[in-house]
Parts: C-alpha cells; structure tokens; sequence
C-alpha cells in the first residue's frame, strides 16, 4: 500500500508559523484531512461561528478536491468548538454541507488557537 501525503512542506499559521505537518493523507483509499481552522492565507478569519464553521469545512473540502474526494466520500467528522453554546449553530451549517446524508461525527469542546471558534477534520473514503 502507497501512502500519498498532500502538503508535506507544511503550511502557514498565524503569525507567518510553518505547521509541520501534511494537510492530508491518502493510503488504501482512505484520504484524512488534517484539522481546519477559520484560516485564510495564513491568518484566521474573524466572524461568528457560522461564518468560521462554512470557511474550515470549506478549507477541509478543498484539500479533498485536491486529493479527487467530494463530500459523498466523508465517512466521519471530528469538530472541536470552543464553547459548547455555538453547538445547534454548527449543526445548521453541517446540515447545510451535508444535507440528507451525514457521515458519522464526534464534536466536543476545547481550547483552540487565538480568535478560531471551530476546527474540523473529515475523514473520507473511496474504493481503490
């Protein structure tokens, strides 16, 4: 089994910091997505939880692109939030992404980084 690593190099955080690790992983048809924040070119986007909720599962769905997923090949969700109260918010968004058909999630909360509301990873799967 090959395992295909999607930004190995790293990206950028806040405050120009590398992030020393691959935005995604693909190995025997399973692709996962590390953790995204409310982040635009390295800097996270202010807002309500609505907006950093659409913007880190729209960063989470263009590493899935990139690597030929979509969101019909999401098996699971992890979603950290920061504050428990911001939890039917995020599930309007998720239903709005998700529709009819939602993978399997967990969602918990803790402290993030500076000023993000909300991180998420996905988890996906296609035949090989």
């Amino acid at each position: 089994m090959t395992i295909k690593r999607y930004g190995a190099e790293g990206g950028q955080g806040t405050g120009g910091q590398h992030l020393p690790f691959s935005r995604a992983v693909e190995a025997g048809g399973w692709l996962r997505v590390s953790g995204q924040t409310p982040m635009r070119d390295g800097e996270v986007v202010e807002g309500g939880i609505i907006e950093q909720s659409r913007i880190a599962i729209e960063n989470c769905t263009l590493i899935m692109a990139e690597a030929g997923y979509g969101l019909a090949d999401v098996t699971h969700v992890t979603v950290v939030l920061t504050d428990a109260r911001y939890f039917q918010s995020f599930n309007k968004v998720f239903k709005e992404v998700f529709g009819e058909h939602p993978p399997a999630r967990i969602c918990m909360v803790a402290d993030l980084v500076v000023d993000c509301k909300v991180e998420v990873d996905v988890t996906c799967y296609k035949a090989p």
